[in-house]
């Protein structure tokens, strides 16, 4: 029976008071009853120490396993615009927001138990030898952290060579070119809303390891996790739709990394 991990990303926006009761997370409140593992922004492109606390504590009252979701340093450009920073800067500054987070996650009874790099940084790592490598050979001196990354990616090659445990990340929420990449976010349709298409899509990602190009193409995903944007409009009902998909697809809900 397949099984596949459903993350989201999560604490971009503002925790209400900077902390809150349980369950008042809004959207995120929402993903996290849904999801198995949730990536959390560390302030770089999105978030606040008060938001990044409350975040991971009610991730772990649930039971999901906490991510970190380091970025450049762009909140202006919500870490989605390419930067020219050098590669041993970049790995300084992942590390810092790892540790930053592992460290509120801790004080809420976990841990980090994973790193998914956002936006630019994440499509930079895909292709980028030298960023890739700087940035897991600083994350190998932390131990035991999992790098969720692009199938076929430079990242994930760089990973395996490194002897870090990586895990591979498809996106229901996102169209794909032929090639295997993401439709640039400015296409018309480069962001999927519609909950059947997004849940159909999810299934097709998990049970055959596979999703429609934009052109019609039918390309190979494998992929060990499957993710809905916290900012995709309708992010909540997205993933209860994807999650009641896959299951009802006899598809085995299960978080990649040890946790939570």
């Amino acid at each position: 029976m397949p099984s596949v991990d459903l993350n989201a990303d999560v604490g971009e926006a503002p925790a209400p008071d900077g902390g809150g009761p349980p369950g008042s997370l809004g959207v995120d409140g929402a993903l996290l009853d849904t999801v198995t593992s949730a990536s959390v922004a560390c302030g770089f492109h999105a978030g606040d120490p008060g938001t990044m606390r409350h975040t991971v504590e009610e991730a772990a009252r649930r039971g999901v396993v906490v991510g970190a979701h380091p970025s450049y340093l762009d909140r202006t450009g919500f870490g989605r615009r390419p930067l020219d920073i050098a590669p041993a800067q970049v790995a300084a500054e992942v590390v810092y927001q790892v540790g930053a987070l592992d460290a509120l996650a801790r004080a809420a009874g976990t841990r980090v138990r994973y790193v998914k790099a956002h936006g630019a940084l994440y499509h930079r790592m895909a292709v980028d030898e030298a960023c890739a490598r700087a940035v897991i050979d600083a994350l190998r001196s932390l131990g035991g952290l999992v790098v969720l990354v692009p199938p076929g990616s430079v990242a994930l090659e760089v990973a395996g060579s490194l002897g870090v445990p990586a895990a591979t990340e498809a996106f229901a929420d996102r169209a794909y070119l032929a090639d295997g990449r993401l439709a640039d976010r400015g296409t018309p349709g480069a962001v999927l809303t519609d909950a059947d298409e997004v849940a159909g899509r999810a299934v097709a990602l998990a049970r055959d390891h596979r999703v429609t190009a934009v052109d019609g193409t039918e390309i190979t995903v494998r992929a060990s996790s499957i993710c809905v944007h916290g900012d995709t409009p309708g992010a909540a009902s997205l993933a209860r739709s994807v999650r009641r998909a896959l299951e009802a697809a006899g598809v085995t809900l299960a978080p990649f990394a040890a946790g939570p």
